[in-house]
């Protein structure tokens, strides 16, 4: 894969508790800033990419007559998957400029559809549901009990990833949590489903954002510095987390991560900056290790010791992450806003001299993965 950039990004003109604006509204908005970022107009863009809503929904909505769409949907990771397919559109002369829109009213609940893949006929209704699950937090439990069970993971480590991902949040003006908190805080507040604490689950916002993508000949074209696309990655495990293949790993992680870092032509040295799509607490831990950045059951040390923290060793999830930024329900979006933000040097808590981003994303109960890397120069 060679030879596309992203171009325009952006996020809606407010994040956290939007009740004004519908979801497709924050589709909209997220796609009129990003074509401001990049100087387009709905004319230019011939590619459109969606999950949440449908890609006729958006291109009708907005008025583009696209000549390639693209409706994948796994969960929140979703974005990542569609710039993988944008990629290879713009490569094969499918189409030249993809707009990938992301909108949901997560909190508020405004013409927000209801949440498919659970239905009493489903693999999950019927296998999972009837042991009494209520939602992703009871649901995600599962895998990291059997990790701290095999791997000796602390409740004070794993409190120790919110801790992390607030210092970083308290750099950002946009974040919905900036105050600093202490392991102590995570491991007092509120229990929602053991081991999770409040602090330690995803927040639950409305939002959006948008990415447009064209070939790297145009890409010197535009008003913002390119933000080079030169490696992918993406694959599915299983609907339900009662089946993962092993608990203490996730097989997408692990396949997409590759398949990106190889496509990339990288070594972990060479990665500045990280994302991992955090949920929940563990999440980032399962990230590190599976893409080969820690040792097997040594990520909650990692973390521990400050290594993903402000002035670490690898910054982690600098825009706060789900746990303090931001989290609509499907996040894979706004972690590319953060990669994208540090590779053109704008993020609030920059990263010195970040040349290179990788953005794993994760959808459903480790049901899939999508990983992105970016870059500042071309493949």
């Amino acid at each position: 894969m060679t030879g596309v950039a992203i171009v325009g990004a952006a996020e809606t003109t407010e994040l956290g508790v939007i009740p004004h604006m519908s979801q497709i509204q924050l589709h909209a908005d997220a796609a009129l800033n990003a074509l401001k970022d990049a100087g387009l107009g709905i004319a230019d863009i011939d590619g459109v990419a969606t999950a949440g809503e449908s890609p006729t929904g958006i291109a009708h909505y907005l008025g583009i007559t696209p000549t390639w769409v693209d409706g994948t949907s796994v969960g929140g990771c979703s974005f990542m998957l569609h710039v993988r397919h944008a990629i290879a559109a713009i490569n094969s002369g499918q189409c030249t400029t993809v707009l990938i829109t992301h909108g949901e009213s997560g909190r508020s609940n405004v013409g927000r559809g209801s949440f498919r893949g659970m239905g009493a006929s489903t693999l999950t209704g019927q296998f999972e549901t009837p042991y009494g699950p209520m939602g992703p937090p009871t649901m995600f439990t599962l895998p990291v009990l059997r990790y701290m069970k095999d791997f000796g993971l602390t409740h004070e480590q794993l409190a120790m990833v919110a801790v992390v991902q607030r210092q970083w949040a308290s750099m950002n003006p946009r974040a919905s949590f900036r105050d600093l908190i202490t392991v102590d805080d995570v491991l007092n507040s509120r229990m929602i489903a053991y081991p999770f604490h409040l602090l330690e689950c995803c927040l639950v916002t409305d939002g959006g954002g948008a990415l447009i993508l064209t070939s790297d000949e145009r890409a010197k074209d535009f008003p913002n510095p390119p933000v080079y696309l030169i490696g992918t990655g993406e694959s599915v495990e299983t609907p339900m987390v009662s089946q993962m293949a092993d608990l203490t790993s996730s097989r997408a992680f692990r396949v997409a991560g590759f398949a990106a870092m190889k496509e990339a032509g990288i070594k972990h040295k060479d990665v500045d900056h990280l994302m991992v799509y955090d949920a929940f607490a563990h999440l980032p831990i399962y990230g590190l290790e599976d893409l080969g950045f820690c040792e097997r059951g040594e990520a909650g040390s990692f973390i521990s010791e400050g290594n993903t923290a402000p002035g670490g060793s690898l910054p982690l999830n600098t825009n706060g992450g789900g746990l303090s930024y931001m989290h609509s329900g499907m996040y894979g979006m706004y972690a590319m806003q953060e990669s994208v933000r540090q590779i053109r040097g704008t993020a609030p808590a920059q990263v010195d001299n970040a040349q290179v981003s990788l953005c794993l994303g994760v959808g459903g109960m480790f049901g899939a993965s999508g990983c992105v890397v970016m870059s500042r120069a071309p493949h």
